[in-house]
């Protein structure tokens, strides 16, 4: 008989065992994959809990990205929700849709993406469920650990806090305008488009240091900090100045002939880190401040609306 190539060789059944066999335990579970659900231990009590659907060619392209890129991207932009809470992850279910056809060395790079995205926080894949599809479609959950810190929400902020960001802004941006153009370099933005870095230590760090308020950069800066405004009741002051494009996304809006501000105030993907916290807050080196909490409603940027706004589905 010869070895199993794509998924339909394996079956549904095979498939699952593939995974599971693919897959290290995690820490907290205390029954894995393999029965009707995960148990899970949870010290706190409480779990930090967030989903997101992954598909293809609106949130990746397999032409673009290898495999292996979009299991790490797919787990980190769920971590990225957990750590922005100020919890630690701890566990994901991963829903795949797959076609027939799709062929077993691919699902086994993108297995491995997942594992070292969820080694990067010390997590685990705990179960999920597959399907037949016409194309790849992930639906992944993380849950996450409070460890006894209060969870920061995005409805904490007041006038006054400082607004400080950490991690990337426009760097994932910069790399889908390159890719959108045909080209492949420079491969530093490109592979910000495919493999996010999110500043996971960060989240709780910034719970520590006593942030009231926080959230992920996933949808635009701009964007996200209005939602962080609308639930808050504020309105939050950016300065230009302290926003200054990367050297690196200098040279390619030039050569694409775009403003580079607008991957920094619009761009989504990267999963950097935006919080508020108190005015007499020692910040680490590791978080810039980049504006105010104020009286009032929305975003402003040097005493400005901001145009773009960032993504929206259904738009």
């Amino acid at each position: 008989m010869s070895e199993p190539r794509t998924i339909a060789d394996l079956g549904e059944f095979g498939l699952v065992r593939r995974i599971t066999s693919a897959l290290a335990p995690a820490e907290s579970a205390l029954i894995g994959p393999g029965d009707d659900a995960a148990v899970l231990s949870c010290p706190d009590g409480r779990v930090v809990a967030s989903t997101d659907l992954l598909i293809e060619n609106r949130h990746f392209r397999r032409d673009w990205s290898t495999a292996n890129d979009i299991g790490h991207k797919a787990a980190a932009r769920n971590f990225a929700d957990i750590v922005a809470m100020g919890a630690q992850p701890t566990s994901l279910l991963v829903g795949l849709g797959a076609p027939a056809d799709l062929e077993l060395s691919w699902l086994d790079s993108l297995l491995a993406g997942f594992a070292e995205e969820c080694a990067e926080v010390g997590a685990a894949v705990v179960g999920g469920d597959v399907s037949a599809a016409d194309s790849v479609l992930l639906a992944v959950t993380a849950l996450g650990d409070l460890q006894g810190r209060e969870p920061v929400r995005l409805s904490g902020a007041k006038p006054g806090n400082l607004v400080a960001v950490t991690g990337r802004l426009g760097w994932a941006a910069a790399g889908y305008a390159v890719l959108s153009r045909g080209f492949r370099s420079p491969v530093q933005v490109v592979n910000a488009h495919r493999r996010p870095e999110p500043p996971y230590q960060e989240g709780i760090r910034a719970a520590e240091l006593g942030a009231t308020a926080m959230t992920d950069v996933s949808d635009g800066l701009v964007s996200d900090l209005g939602h962080l405004a609308e639930a808050s009741g504020v309105r939050i002051e950016l300065r230009r100045d302290a926003l200054a494009p990367a050297a690196k996304l200098r040279d390619v809006s030039s050569a694409l002939n775009t403003d580079p501000m607008t991957w920094v105030l619009g761009g989504g993907d990267d999963y950097a880190l935006v919080a508020t916290f108190p005015n007499d807050t020692r910040l680490p080196d590791s978080w810039q401040v980049i504006g105010m909490v104020n009286e009032g409603s929305g975003v402003r940027v040097d005493g400005l609306s901001w145009a773009h706004l960032g993504h929206q589905h259904f738009r």
